[in-house]
């Protein structure tokens, strides 16, 4: 298991690469996943961009997404809600995003 979760939510452990050349998910590390962004780490444009990106990649309101804790770090906890930890993985592993 990835993070405590509740039945209509899920916590995700998320290691961000800003300035990358796209938007994508590089894939897990342990229990951490690893996704690049194309924004840079400048008035929070990366942490929205993370949150934009993982909204549309698991199919949730962008309200959905929030981070949790590390606002200016690059390992940060995200909810999505409505969304269970293990639809979220199964979501990663079938690489739909």
């Amino acid at each position: 298991m990835r993070g405590p979760t509740r039945a209509d939510s899920a916590l995700l452990r998320v290691r961000v690469q800003p300035r990358a050349s796209r938007d994508e998910v590089a894939g897990w590390d342990g229990a951490t996943l690893r996704v690049r962004v194309h924004a840079a780490p400048v008035d929070g444009e990366a942490n929205a961009a993370l949150l934009a990106f993982l909204a549309r990649a698991f199919r949730v309101p962008r309200s959905a997404v929030a981070l949790v804790r590390g606002g200016h770090a690059r390992d940060k906890l995200v909810r999505v809600e409505g969304c269970s930890l293990q639809t979220l993985e199964a979501r990663i592993k079938a690489g739909l995003l």
